[in-house]
């Protein structure tokens, strides 16, 4: 293998992945031997699992910080194991845990509590953390397929559902074009510079560019490696697939799907831009400005007409990944500012709590004969569940990033990145949507608390949903009234100090 050789250090980093494959391949096996009624065992063990590769992770980041360093690569140079891959597995892991905890009573009212769904979901993760902290693009593509794939299964789960399996093909098949022109765009990337690794990549193109700024063969490249980028965040066009992928999947998966996948999707977007193609940033950067404002406006506009939540949360998606690319592009404007990149990071973090929050009170809407997805199934909800709805209303007004709660840090990394960098008029648009946004979550909280329940009784809510309410509760309430030591994270993960004026803010 050109004199290249696995050693210590390599399993060490392997560590997370290696446990994640091993409680897979472990739940499969106990699935044959448990009777039916002790099904939940599947979701403990995949809970034991991650807590066992966050363990692993910690191992990692002691290591790292032992030896004084940033990062380090391994498994052949294809692994870049730094401070921005151990972030993206916390927020893996972290929302890995808390789908797993909606899932336990869903699955079982759906009747389909099979010990594959857990091992899918685990399965997916390790495709993530490849993607996360993939070096060199052969490793990230692999990473992004193995996601793909268990992420396609989990969506068709629900066998008997029609919805559940008409979502599923159609995510296929738009997954299996986009899969298509990525590679093909990496392929293109490869023949150019004759590189795998990012940074090689990074340094032949900067070569390349300089003796032919506008080669035609590079500009084909970043065109078909940018759509596939784009298609893995749902930004607008490429965003058809999201919607119907969020309605017809089971509803925890439409929450682990929303915040898990889609961090996955950002963690390839900025290690294939920052990293390998960061020469050409003036061309993709103008891109963007176009694709942000695009995803801004159809998302928004769309979700005012949706009557199903999942479809209304997930068009909401859609336009936060419209408000993240506005980091992107202030981030990369100048080589001196990192407060977008920043903005993009925080997002990530607080978007993971408080989406699955508000995908989890809709999950524990479903019971007997009840779907739980449609607007009216929140009618009255106040009367029938008066916790859960207060908590909905949390997590929506944070969506919409009304302070003092986690949202609100998220647009405003953003929006401080945009004035500092002066663009004035795309931080006023971004203000503006969200105002727009605002519209339609209080129209989810006005049939939670003004309009009367369909049905009476109160509202059966498991003991694992409990635990994923309160933990998405406290974290969204938590991080937003003190944020110190989360942005300290970032900071961390970014290899910078705070901002002087940031500081000031949060005294």
């Amino acid at each position: 293998m050109g004199g290249f050789a696995y050693n210590w250090n390599d399993y060490v980093l392997a560590l997370p992945i290696t446990l994640l494959a091993l409680f897979a391949i472990g739940i499969l096996l106990i699935d044959l031997m448990i009777p039916p009624e002790t099904k939940w065992a599947n979701a403990v063990t995949a809970l034991i699992g991650v807590v066992f590769s966050a363990a692993g992770v910690v191992k990692i980041q002691s290591w790292m910080q032992q030896h004084h360093s940033i990062g380090t690569i391994g498994m052949m140079r294809t692994m870049m194991m730094d401070r921005f891959a151990l972030y993206f597995f916390y927020l893996f892991l972290a929302g890995t845990a808390v789908a797993i905890l909606m899932s336990v009573r869903y699955m079982k009212d759906e009747h389909e509590n099979h010990g594959e769904y857990y091992a899918l979901m685990l399965l997916s993760v390790i495709g993530m953390m490849c993607m996360a902290a993939g070096g060199d693009i052969v490793l990230i593509f692999i990473g992004l397929e193995l996601m793909a794939i268990s992420t396609y299964v989990l969506v068709g789960f629900l066998r008997r559902d029609r919805r559940s399996n008409e979502a599923a093909l159609k995510y296929l098949l738009l997954g299996a074009f986009s899969s298509g022109i990525f590679a093909y765009g990496l392929s293109l990337l490869y023949g150019l510079t004759g590189r795998t690794n990012l940074t090689d990549i990074n340094r032949q193109l900067t070569i390349l560019l300089a003796r032919e700024p506008h080669n035609p063969v590079a500009i084909i490249a970043l065109l078909t490696t940018i759509t596939g980028l784009l298609f893995k965040v749902a930004a607008v066009p490429f965003h058809q697939w999201a919607p119907d992928a969020y309605e017809g999947a089971p509803t925890c998966i439409t929450g682990f799907m929303s915040v898990a996948v889609k961090a996955a999707g950002w963690a390839m977007l900025l290690r294939i831009l920052l990293w390998g193609l960061y020469p050409m940033r003036n061309i993709w950067a103008p891109m963007l400005v176009f694709v942000s404002i695009a995803t801004m406006t159809g998302a928004n506009f769309a979700a005012l007409t949706q009557t199903n939540t999942k479809r209304l949360l997930a068009y909401s998606s859609i336009a936060h990944v419209g408000y993240m690319l506005l980091g992107l592009i202030a981030g990369t404007a100048t080589e001196l500012n990192p407060d977008g990149v920043k903005g993009i990071l925080v997002y990530l973090l607080v978007y993971t709590f408080m989406n699955l929050g508000a995908f989890g009170v809709i999950t524990s809407l479903r019971h007997r004969n009840v779907i739980g997805d449609e607007l009216d199934d929140l009618n009255g909800l106040y009367a029938r569940a008066p916790v859960e709805a207060v908590l909905m209303l949390i997590f929506l007004l944070s969506l919409a990033g009304i302070p003092p709660l986690a949202g609100f840090w998220g647009k405003y990394f953003i929006f401080l990145s945009l004035i500092e960098t002066g663009h004035y008029a795309l931080a006023s648009l971004g203000v503006l949507y969200s105002v727009f946004g605002l519209y339609y979550y209080l129209k989810m909280a006005n049939a939670m608390f003004m309009s009367q329940p369909e049905e009476e009784a109160a509202l059966p809510v498991s003991w694992s949903m409990r635990a994923a309410l309160a933990i998405t509760g406290f974290a969204t309430l938590f991080i937003g009234i003190m944020p110190e030591r989360f942005i300290a994270m970032v900071n961390w993960t970014l290899g910078m100090a705070q901002s002087a004026t940031v500081a000031r803010v949060i005294r």
